[in-house]
């Protein structure tokens, strides 16, 4: 059977991949994926063969995925984080339908909430909701509503894409939806370039936040009624007794 691996790589250093996803890489013979995800394994398996397409390229590169596949090669399709988190995952399955006949092994990864999550503290130590605002392939009406309903559950809250050139208020517009529940004084945190040599971090509230600049390289938590900060890190606490 020919295998196609869908790989999670993780946030970005070599250290943030799993010993599975480094397993799965090593036994393809190509690895397929968007330009920037390939330039960060490239150096780590310098005699793979490599096939990068650029953004918004998703369906084109899924399909070259397949057809490598279905050749006989054992490919592996990489994705930033994880693999279904936003990842190609399904756009695979959905592209294979049921011919079955290509093996798809989906390898997990560690998506930005967890490892944004482990920079800023603790942010999402109980239940949560992750929410992109990439209005792309989502309408903004919709991203909205799920934005009402997590500010009204009470739910920790992380934000993918948060902000691109052409979308450069979206976060503002995310926080006003959220200022409608939630205390502008919120515990919230910004995650960037994690994994990187630029990586930062910072906790600020929901008021600052408002008016902070971000990009598609930062991932946002918002923090439910009980998150505080401990330590300059955001924590949720799970609710433990301390006595």
């Amino acid at each position: 059977m020919n295998t196609l691996y869908i790989v999670g790589i993780g946030p970005g250093k070599p250290e943030g991949m799993t010993g599975e996803a480094a397993a799965a890489l090593e036994q393809a013979d190509v690895i397929v994926g968007y330009s920037g995800y390939v330039a960060q394994v490239r150096p780590r398996y310098p005699r793979k063969e490599f096939v990068d397409t650029p953004m918004r390229r998703e369906t084109e590169r899924c399909a070259a995925a397949l057809e490598l596949a279905r050749s006989g090669r054992a490919v592996a399709l990489v994705c930033s984080g994880d693999s279904t988190v936003y990842g190609m995952a399904g756009l695979i399955y959905e592209l294979l339908g049921e011919s079955g006949d290509v093996e798809i092994r989906v390898i997990p990864g560690v998506t930005a909430a967890l490892s944004g999550g482990a920079l800023l503290g603790a942010p999402l130590g109980h239940d949560f909701a992750v929410i992109s605002l990439s209005d792309l392939l989502t309408p903004w009406e919709r991203i909205e509503g799920r934005l009402r309903c997590a500010a009204a559950g009470d739910f920790c809250i992380c934000l993918y894409n948060p902000a691109s050139h052409k979308r450069a208020d979206y976060l503002q517009k995310a926080c006003d939806i959220l200022l409608e529940t939630l205390s502008p004084d919120t515990v919230c945190g910004l995650a960037r370039q994690i994994g990187r040599g630029e990586e930062s971090r910072r906790v600020l509230t929901l008021r600052e936040l408002r008016d902070t600049p971000a990009d598609m390289f930062t991932t946002v938590f918002v923090g439910n009624s009980q998150t505080r900060r401990i330590g300059g890190k955001m924590v949720t606490p799970r609710g433990y007794r301390l006595d």
